[in-house]
């Protein structure tokens, strides 16, 4: 039945007072012109860091793709889409992690950092999917365990080995792995508190029940976005030094 509703409905008829689909559909437009932006801007990079700006490319291409079919199932249901996000999520969130072993190579960073990085956010996204949309009276297990792998991935880039390697190759690698740690500490912080808006547990006392979809839209195009635009601009100044 949603699904019938979903082909039924006619996107040019959103409601401009609707602020979720608002978002919805600015995230879409946003992601899609950083996508533009990141895969036309390719050829000016030598090999070793187009990987990295191709890679960000990835993840807002595919984020627009969700959002614009997120939006219009909001549009025909009036329902958070959140199994669509957490397939969006579970592939772009991967993708961001990755974005760390990239910028590391040059410090020696080895691809088992890379996997144990997606391991890890593969385990925070998909207990956290259990926890929101298929285990709604364990939500507060299943959310735990999300967030100790949240919190690994932020030990890992803030303290451990990760961090180490950013250390060890200073300079501009080391500034920009510093504001990739700010995005996953900061930006990503408005995840764990949406998935306790939306579900029950001890938490639900503290801070009550809402729909977090428009903190979620605008937090989502800000973090992919944002990384995206903190690799481009490594890769420029690492470019120009390169062809000096």
């Amino acid at each position: 039945m949603k699904f019938l509703l979903l082909l039924l409905a006619d996107p040019t008829k959103l409601d401009p007072s609707d602020y979720v689909g608002f978002t919805f559909f600015v995230g879409a437009m946003a992601m899609m012109a950083a996508s533009a932006f990141f895969f036309l801007s390719l050829n000016q990079f030598n090999k070793k860091w187009r990987t990295s700006v191709l890679v960000s490319g990835l993840i807002t291409f595919i984020a627009a793709v969700h959002y614009w079919y997120m939006r219009d199932y909001w549009f025909a249901i009036q329902e958070s889409p959140t199994f669509f996000r957490y397939v969006d999520w579970v592939l772009t969130v991967p993708l961001m992690c990755v974005e760390f072993y990239l910028i590391l190579k040059v410090a020696g960073a080895k691809p088992a950092l890379m996997w144990k990085l997606i391991l890890f956010s593969v385990i925070m996204l998909v207990t956290g999917y259990f926890g929101e949309a298929v285990f709604q009276d364990q939500a507060a297990l299943w959310g735990a365990i999300s967030g100790a792998a949240y919190f690994y991935i932020v030990y890992e880039i803030w303290l451990g080995s990760a961090k180490k390697l950013a250390v060890a190759a200073g300079g501009d690698i080391l500034k920009a792995h510093k504001i990739l740690c700010w995005f996953v500490l900061v930006g990503w912080a408005i995840y764990p508190l949406g998935y306790m808006l939306g579900t029950d547990g001890w938490y639900t006392s503290i801070l009550g029940k809402g729909s977090v979809d428009v903190a979620y839209n605008i937090a989502d195009a800000i973090n992919k976005i944002g990384f995206g635009l903190v690799i481009y601009a490594l890769a420029v100044k690492k470019n120009e030094v390169d062809v000096v």
